[in-house]
């Protein structure tokens, strides 16, 4: 193995350890992006960071402050390019400036119009080496919330389903609890805690009775958005209502700073949101489960493609077994947020 490629298996790895620092702060950081970092010192020693809630530090700041005297002649990786505007904080980079940091690793350039690849010029002036898109494909994934609202000014749209194997997300007498078992469960409870806002069909808020707060999961409860009026009496209070066109509502949770919106119901808010050509990403869960009939409610409402030549067609991002269940994770064929950043 040549020197080369044993430094780039080591910048891998120390990467793979900045995202690890980066999950563990996922839910903490809105409306700034969960970064991680991690200092490694000219002795081998290392140190981790990760971005502290709205307002104190940022991932690289608090792996320097770790590092102490120790960040001179250092080498710091970040899973995002070092900020070079002041905000509630100091820019990144001239801290990693005046620290003495001798290289800086990173993995995808800011989508941030007040960043955008602007770290690199400041740094390489004075004199710190520079190196870009070590793991960018994984913290592109990692970031995707993140990047899509930094480039289009809407949050992402993650569909969440539920689903028996022959597509039922309830039986005919309307019942759908509990389709799947407790650790799928929890891990859309992980989802909600990750998302910034959460939307759900006014029928489904009268069949149901959802709260919609996060539970089996650590993490703060998303907005709670109905598609119409919910009763007064329902548990999914306090809420929001919304009547009108959904484009305008992703605009104006963009505009608020809501970087993912997760859809959880019903068919009809399903149906909406996909004809329309909004969800980014859909998650169904499905379970190994069969109705055995054609009168349960399918996963969308309404009319589907009449021919084959006008069925929707993506490809799957991830399948991760969840206990007895399977989380099938879905894309557009044409995503290609990946491709844009690196």
């Amino acid at each position: 193995m040549t020197e080369a490629s044993i430094g780039a298996e080591h910048d891998e790895r120390m990467m793979r350890r900045a995202m690890t620092n980066a999950t563990g702060v996922r839910c903490t950081t809105a409306p700034n992006p969960w970064v991680g970092a991690v200092v490694v010192a000219a002795d081998g020693r290392v140190f981790d960071g990760a971005t502290e809630p709205p307002g104190r530090r940022h991932a690289e700041v608090v792996a320097l402050d770790a590092a102490g005297d120790d960040a001179a002649g250092s080498t710091i990786y970040s899973t995002l390019e070092p900020c070079t505007h002041a905000g509630r904080t100091g820019p990144c980079a001239d801290r990693i400036v005046s620290s003495g940091v001798a290289r800086v690793v990173y993995a995808i350039d800011d989508p941030d119009p007040k960043v955008g690849g602007t770290a690199c010029a400041r740094l390489s002036a004075a004199g710190v080496e520079v190196v870009r898109g070590v793991a960018a494909a994984p913290v592109i994934d990692q970031l995707r919330a993140y990047v899509a609202h930094r480039r289009t000014g809407r949050p992402l749209v993650v569909l969440k389903l539920a689903a028996t194997l022959d597509g039922r997300i309830a039986a005919p007498d309307g019942s759908s609890r509990w389709i799947t078992g407790a650790e799928a469960r929890a891990d859309v409870h992980r989802l909600r805690a990750e998302s910034g806002a959460i939307v759900v069909g006014a029928g489904t808020v009268r069949a149901d009775n959802p709260e919609l707060t996060v539970r089996d999961a650590d993490g703060p409860n998303p907005r709670r958005i109905v598609l119409g009026r919910a009763p007064a009496a329902a548990r999914v209070h306090p809420c929001e209502a919304h009547v009108g066109d959904l484009t305008e509502l992703l605009d104006r949770l963009g505009s608020e700073g809501v970087m993912q919106v997760m859809v959880e119901g019903g068919a009809g808010a399903a149906s909406a949101f996909h004809r329309a050509g909004l969800v980014d990403r859909y998650v169904v869960y499905l379970a190994p489960a069969l109705l055995g009939g054609a009168d349960g409610t399918g996963l969308f409402a309404g009319e589907g493609a009449v021919t084959m030549a006008d069925v929707w067609r993506g490809r799957f991002a991830a399948v991760t077994q969840l206990g007895a269940d399977l989380r099938i994770d879905l894309v557009s064929n044409d995503w290609t947020m990946s491709e844009e950043i690196r």
